[in-house]
């Protein structure tokens, strides 16, 4: 079937199941493949995308993606592999390792996906005002403090705080709110 992302999601927001089951047969051999190479744990992988796919029906009608659904819904699957890392299991540490590099070039999908990922934030960063472009990479590439922002570039500690919040929201509502962590992630390497 030939049906654009847009339509998936106009179909979504009109409360069409059928418009889920088309993006769940279409994306979900990928999505759990992607989880697999982190994860190592089937049924944990399962649970984590049918999630996803909840959590998408749940907001459908709020829902905006500004990107395409395979970047938005890989996100989504790397929002909660990290999750899943973040609980500090023991038996999840070595996992940890270099998970970053892992996930993005998994397979040739998962990094051409990652690449046009990389690629949306990175127009949506230079969209923003001047002052406050500098001041969010600042913060992401250079990962200095709000003080030490304030103190470069001759402003105050609140002001650094509003741009950075300002950016973030910018990008949050392009990218949508579960891909956050991603932009987050994305500034950190």
């Amino acid at each position: 079937m030939n049906i654009t992302d847009d339509e998936i999601l106009q179909r979504l927001k009109g409360g069409d199941k059928k418009a889920l089951t088309i993006l769940y047969d279409t994306y979900w051999k990928r999505l759990f493949a992607s989880s697999y190479l982190l994860l190592k744990d089937r049924e944990l992988c399962e649970e984590i995308i049918q999630d996803i796919f909840i959590e998408i029906w749940n907001r459908r009608e709020e829902l905006q993606i500004k990107v395409s659904f395979n970047s938005y819904l890989y996100a989504c699957v790397r929002y909660k592999a990290f999750s899943e890392f973040r609980k500090e299991k023991p038996e999840r540490v070595e996992l940890y390792d270099d998970i970053n590099g892992r996930f993005q070039y998994s397979t040739p999908e998962t990094r051409m996906i990652h690449e046009e990922l990389e690629e949306q934030v990175k127009l949506l960063v230079e969209s923003l005002p001047d002052k406050c472009q500098l001041v969010f990479k600042l913060s992401r590439n250079e990962q200095l403090s709000h003080k030490q922002i304030a103190e470069q570039l001759g402003i105050s500690t609140k002001t650094v705080e509003n741009h950075i919040t300002n950016a973030l929201k910018v990008l949050r509502d392009a990218l949508g709110n579960v891909m956050a962590i991603e932009i987050i992630l994305h500034f950190i390497r």
